[in-house]
């Protein structure tokens, strides 16, 4: 397995990691807790050293199950999980951001136990909270990468101008955004930012939600449990267009 480093700022990954969040949630029902890890397990086998989940996801599910089935490696793994969505008081797949910095000490520590280790290599902002400034959630972070429960910082589906503020900061790792052959918007302004700012840039879906494995027909039909149900994107009416088989 090749590996990558994530900007300048020396986190080395293997160059394909494994989003686990399918595996307890958003693409339909959950996969068997024992084949799931066996499966994690197996990514290890094969060089994988980069991990992905969030405490949205499940929600909480998806940390506890990659927590059990990183233990034995954590220390020849990188573990990326992100804060930032109020699920106390949100139901379904429509959720609040929030990253108040007392909110992100709280939730912490919750990763943290769920993860079943004592620090988090990479801790992405999940969305952007309007309603905090961004200076005080870097802020937040530069504080815990001090206590050593944090290693690096990273931003989600950020704005250009909204990933300078924060640099400015604290060094922002990687930027997780969406970004396949049929999703190119970071191509416009964020790829070449993150190349000036020295910041590594991590997609997410690059197969696009399954489209562009060939698995999704005209004819395919979400489950509620299934967050492509709510995306314009695999509307039936899109699904029936002219190259969608």
């Amino acid at each position: 397995m090749k590996r990558r480093m994530l900007g300048r700022s020396g986190l080395e990954v293997s160059a394909i990691g494994l989003g686990c969040m399918g595996m307890t949630a958003a693409f339909g029902p959950a996969m068997d807790r024992g084949e799931a890890i066996k499966l994690i397990r197996a990514a290890v086998d094969r060089g994988v050293t980069f991990f992905d989940t969030a405490e949205v996801y499940g929600p909480y599910a998806n940390e506890e199950l990659v927590g059990e089935a990183l233990r034995p490696v954590r220390d020849r793994v990188v573990i990326a999980t992100k804060f930032g969505f109020d699920i106390e008081n949100s139901v379904g797949f429509t959720r609040n951001p929030t990253s108040r910095p007392e909110h992100i000490r709280k939730v912490i520590e919750g990763s943290l136990k769920r993860l079943q280790t004592d620090r988090i290599d990479l801790y992405y902002q999940h969305r952007v909270d309007p309603e905090t400034p961004i200076e005080d959630v870097a802020g937040t972070i530069r504080e815990l990468i001090a206590e050593g429960k944090v290693k690096h910082f990273g931003m989600s589906e950020a704005g250009a101008q909204t990933i300078r503020r924060a640099h400015a900061v604290l060094p922002v790792t990687a930027l997780q955004s969406e970004y396949s052959l049929w999703f190119r918007d970071p191509e416009k302004e964020i790829l070449p930012l993150m190349e000036e700012l020295g910041i590594g840039f991590v997609p997410f879906a690059p197969l696009g939600k399954g489209f562009l494995t060939g698995t999704v027909s005209a004819d395919q039909k979400f489950g509620d449990d299934d967050f492509r149900s709510k995306q314009p994107r695999f509307s039936e009416e899109n699904r029936k267009a002219p190259g969608v088989r």
